[in-house]
């Protein structure tokens, strides 16, 4: 397959991983635009052949795909003010963002490539196994988005933008609500002069067996039980800090009234 460079628009945390994801394919990334330009060189140095591009105008690039991996709310403004060659793809990363936010960039072959994961730097990604998201509302850059999708990945699927923002919405409770619950209970453990240590393994085998048997079997606990008792007792403790007593009021009586009987 010929090459088909990328030039990406933003360092954050996603570029971080994907652009040397993709530099070890067909797509190989050239350049890298960022606000700021140590973060740029930072992740160009990562890179095999890429340069640090100074400004949103590059209508002299050889790339044909741009990949804007930005902040949702800079998204669309960075769409108007890029100065695009012809024929160029532009895409956006976003899970919650619709595609239509790139409605005003100088070019029709718009699309979204979002890939369902949270990343940090200083974790390593496997593309893999990671489901990797395409939309586009034109097959030519949807089939080029797909090919550049199943470079770095063997799940990819097409969706919409209806679609995706449910999909991103699921994603929040999955995943940042439940790493904040995490913290919730870190911070009883601190201030309780206990180990958090001590909860990990519990927290390994819940995850796992929600995975495996699925969260509504897995669901275990004096709110599944209906022990009114004990969930008073537990909302007695938390009174010093009544935001975390309400946290766990709401979310006892969400689970009491999943599981009610009929």
């Amino acid at each position: 397959m010929k090459s088909t460079p990328v030039s990406f628009i933003g360092s954050g945390n996603l570029a971080w991983h994907l652009a040397p994801a993709l530099d070890n394919t067909d797509f190989p990334v050239r350049e890298v635009y960022s606000p700021n330009p140590v973060h740029a060189a930072a992740l160009v140095e990562k890179l095999y052949e890429a340069d640090v591009k100074a400004s949103l105008d590059f209508s002299t690039s050889a790339s044909r795909i741009f990949v804007i991996a930005a902040s949702d709310d800079v998204i669309q403004t960075i769409a108007q003010e890029l100065i695009l060659p012809e024929d160029a793809i532009l895409v956006h990363t976003s899970g919650s963002q619709p595609l239509s936010v790139l409605g005003y960039a100088a070019t029709p072959d718009l699309g979204v490539f979002y890939p369902l994961q949270t990343f940090s730097k200083g974790k390593k990604i496997d593309f893999r196994d990671l489901p990797i998201f395409i939309e586009s509302e034109n097959e030519r850059t949807e089939k080029i988005l797909m090919a550049m999708a199943k470079a770095i990945s063997k799940n990819v699927f097409k969706i919409t933008s209806h679609d995706r923002k449910a999909l991103h919405v699921a994603a929040v409770f999955a995943a940042n609500f439940t790493n904040h619950m995490l913290l919730l209970a870190q911070d009883i453990m601190k201030e309780n002069g206990l180990s958090f240590d001590w909860l990990k393994p519990l927290i390994a085998e819940m995850i796992n067996k929600s995975l495996a048997i699925g969260p509504e079997n897995a669901q275990t606990g004096p709110a599944r039980r209906g022990d009114l008792e004990i969930l008073d007792k537990h909302i007695e403790f938390l009174q010093h800090d009544e935001r975390v007593a309400e946290v766990y009021k709401l979310i006892s009586q969400h689970i009491i009234d999943t599981y009610q009987e009929p």
